[in-house]
């Protein structure tokens, strides 16, 4: 009988040696991505630790803005940078001797503060919405008389204005309970444990005057993140390459003739 040809597949044995995994541009890609990666990343740490500051919040003073032993990241600051509404950390001995104190800044220097008209804090006359506030507003602030802040000073308040050792509790001072700005070392963009995220912005101060810019917070996180995934995904190139390398190959060939 003639004999017939047919066509059959077999894997490509092991044979020659193989290279490296993956194409060479493939290879160099892979480990630029690493280098820009590890650059990223740990610049994004390092910048962040040059800029933040992490303190945990130990009373209910700010609620709900801040809540008990929440951890916060605070952004260095000179006091001549705070502004109407910041949240702000400061030293004080005539309120709590050796340890910082977060409270939010309603006045500055040359200002006139005073509670409640309306149930509304008012500065220089002007009636302040603080929706970041527990429900509807202050209802349980406690009254006080007009104070005008001394320049280069600042009042501040907690957020939860009812129980509070803030401003209001210091009006006998000598200082009718204002902070030297220079007292303030930093103020405060997030929450971060619990992962409440940067806080609101006090747009009830707008018609006083500028407000505070963001902090670099959010560019940091996106350079960590960014980072993270580049060295992940160059670290991955390799393995992956070389795992789809072993598979194996069908191959065609010519059947023996019968």
């Amino acid at each position: 009988m003639g004999g017939e040809s047919t066509i059959r597949t077999a894997p490509q044995g092991g044979g020659a040696s193989r290279g490296p995994a993956g194409s060479r541009t493939g290879q160099r890609l892979s480990g630029l991505a690493v280098a820009l990666g590890l650059v990223l990343f740990l610049g994004g740490f390092a910048w962040g630790a040059v800029i933040y500051r992490p303190y945990t919040v130990p009373t209910s003073s700010m609620v709900p803005t801040i809540g008990t032993g929440d951890r916060v990241l605070a952004q260095r600051v000179d006091g001549d940078e705070v502004r109407r509404g910041d949240v702000v950390v400061f030293t004080d001995k005539t309120w709590v001797t050796n340890a910082p104190v977060v409270k939010r800044v309603v006045a500055v220097g040359g200002d006139t503060v005073a509670c409640c008209t309306d149930g509304k804090l008012t500065v220089n006359g002007k009636q302040i919405d603080e929706p970041y506030l527990a429900g509807d507003g202050p209802a349980e602030i406690r009254n006080f008389p007009t104070v005008t802040v001394p320049k280069d000073r600042l009042f501040l308040l907690g957020d939860e204005r009812s129980g509070s050792l803030d401003s209001t509790a210091h009006l006998t001072d000598a200082a009718s309970g204002t902070v030297a700005r220079s007292a303030v070392s930093a103020r405060v963009d997030a929450v971060v444990w619990p992962m409440d995220g940067m806080l609101q912005r006090p747009t009830g101060f707008e018609e006083l005057g500028a407000l505070s810019s963001a902090g670099p917070l959010r560019t940091i996180v996106v350079l960590i993140v960014v980072g993270g995934v580049l060295v992940m995904g160059g670290g991955a190139y390799g393995p992956i390459a070389n795992r789809l390398a072993k598979r194996p190959t069908p191959r065609t060939e010519p059947a023996s003739a019968r």
